[in-house]
C-alpha cells in the first residue's frame, strides 16, 4: 500500500486551522456524505461542517484539542484531533475523535499515518492512555486493530449513519508508553 508522493501531516494551531476550515469541511462533508456515522445526520451541509470545524477553535487555541491535518501536496485529504479529557482525575488520559479520510485517499496509509502522528503528539503532551471508539466491523476499526490498540467492547445501536439507520460503536484504548 503505497503513501500518497507528497503526503504530510501537520499540526494545525488556531490561526492555521482557520484557514484550513474549508479543507477539513471538505473532507468532513466527503465523509458524511460516504455514509460514515461520526457524529452528524442528513441532512448535512458544507455550512454545517465548516460550523463544526470553527466551533473548534476555540479549544485549539486553549490547548485542549490537537487538530492533525493530512496533505497530499496542498490537499487536505484526512484529518483527526487528539482531545485532552478535561476531567481532574484524567490528567493522563485524551481521547482521539474524528478520524476522517477523504474517500479519494483511502487505502493509500493516511489513516495509519494521522493515528501514528496523533499517538506521538498525545505522548509529547504527557498523555498515557487513550481511547476511542468506532463503528464495529468498519475499515476504521480494523485500521485501529492492526495498529496494536486494544477493544473493551461492543455497545450495540449506539449511534446513528447519516440516513438514520442504527450502527454497533466498539469502543478501544491503547496506552502510550513508549510511544513519543
Amino acid at each position: 500500500m503505497a503513501l500518497p508522493a507528497a503526503l504530510s501531516v501537520r499540526r494545525l494551531d488556531a490561526r492555521h486551522a482557520r484557514t484550513a476550515v474549508d479543507g477539513l469541511a471538505g473532507v468532513l462533508l466527503d465523509c458524511v456524505e460516504g455514509g460514515a456515522s461520526v457524529g452528524f445526520v442528513d441532512p448535512f451541509t458544507r455550512d454545517d461542517a465548516i460550523a463544526f470545524f470553527e466551533s473548534l477553535l476555540p479549544e485549539i487555541e486553549e490547548g485542549r484539542r490537537i487538530l492533525l491535518a493530512a496533505y497530499d501536496g496542498e490537499t487536505l485529504v484526512g484529518t483527526v484531533q487528539v482531545v485532552h479529557a478535561w476531567q481532574p482525575n484524567q490528567p493522563h488520559r485524551s481521547d482521539i475523535t474524528k478520524l476522517l479520510v477523504h474517500r479519494a485517499a483511502r487505502g493509500k496509509g493516511v489513516g495509519a499515518q494521522l493515528m501514528e502522528r496523533a499517538e506521538a503528539e498525545a505522548a509529547a503532551s504527557g498523555k498515557t492512555l487513550l481511547v476511542l471508539d468506532t463503528v464495529t466491523s468498519s475499515s476504521a476499526h480494523r485500521l485501529y486493530r492492526r495498529l496494536g490498540w486494544a477493544e473493551v467492547g461492543e455497545i450495540p445501536n449506539y449511534a446513528l449513519y447519516p440516513d438514520g439507520r442504527p450502527c454497533g460503536t466498539t469502543v478501544f484504548y491503547k496506552p502510550l508508553e513508549g510511544v513519543a
